[in-house]
């Protein structure tokens, strides 16, 4: 394996299959960045999402998907361009992946790839674990999803930042604000069904916890373009907490739990969650910009 991989696979803590496989799909999620750096993809796009939260600021939580917005809309633009460039990436590293777009066959402005490549032989490749590899099926495979919205919203804010490993190089993302911005968007607008995202949940806290201001206008462009705010309405912060008072007196919080259950550590964060527990820290916590 090559010495960069077994570098950053020696920065984490691993203990368990479990930990292994994170750290894998952290990884990869890392050099295909790095490849998407390489083949220009960040002079047209941006980063964004819970991936982007645990890479360059430290969200203790994991994140499966990679997701991007182009800077300004293109009906056009063609994802397999920089499918193949993550690949050879990848490849370059010793991790030998296929990342295939997904055609599809309806109007969605999302474009997506999936990452795919087996768990088994990888970890082996990555770790000092011994053959076989105990809880691991030798057919199952990692696979990471590559979103990329070529219809964005307008009024984001974005910045460039830096990652050192497995070599220097750069990611334009979206602010704090503006992903904030994003992660309420979800709350209120996501169409859960019968499943409610707890990783939505556990991510707002996480930016009341930091401080982190909200973007609201940039909120609004992204309701007015999903049909959740009329075309010439403006978005206040007092309508914006009473409509998350209502989404938090709607949802199941049990169900909430289990789903971010498998992308933590520390479960005792999440005893507290409740309607009354959103509301309070709501209330208290949230500031726009």
């Amino acid at each position: 394996m090559h010495s960069a991989i077994q570098g950053m696979i020696d920065s984490y803590d691993c203990r368990t299959i479990d930990d292994y496989r994170n750290a894998l799909k952290e990884i990869t999620q890392e050099i295909a960045l790095l490849g998407l750096y390489r083949g220009g993809f960040f002079n047209i796009a941006a980063f964004y999402g819970g991936t982007s939260l645990r890479i360059f600021y430290g969200l203790d939580r994991f994140s499966e998907d990679l997701d991007f917005s182009l800077l300004d809309p293109d009906p056009r633009f063609d994802l397999s361009a920089y499918t193949r460039v993550v690949q050879d990436e990848l490849g370059a590293y010793g991790l030998d992946m296929t990342v295939t777009e997904k055609i599809k066959h309806n109007d969605s402005a999302i474009k997506s790839a999936f990452i795919k490549g087996g768990t088994q032989i990888h970890l082996l490749k990555i770790s000092s674990i011994s053959p076989p590899v105990t809880g691991v099926h030798p057919e199952e495979q990692i696979q990471i999803k590559l979103e990329v919205d070529t219809d964005p919203p307008p009024g984001a804010q974005y910045e460039i930042k830096y990652q050192l490993l497995p070599v220097p190089y750069h990611v334009r993302m979206f602010t704090l604000p503006s992903l904030f911005a994003g992660k309420v968007h979800a709350l209120l607008c996501r169409g859960w069904q019968s499943r409610v995202k707890g990783r939505d949940f556990y991510d707002y806290i996480w930016y009341l916890s930091k401080g982190v201001p909200l973007d609201i206008q940039h909120l609004a462009f992204r309701m007015r373009q999903t049909g959740h705010l009329k075309s010439n309405e403006e978005l206040t912060g007092d309508d914006l907490r009473t409509r998350l008072l209502e989404r938090f007196n709607s949802i199941d919080f049990n169900q909430a739990r289990e789903d971010v259950l498998p992308f933590i550590g520390n479960q005792d964060s999440i005893n507290l969650w409740s309607g009354e527990f959103f509301i309070s820290v709501t209330m208290d916590k949230l500031k726009d910009k």
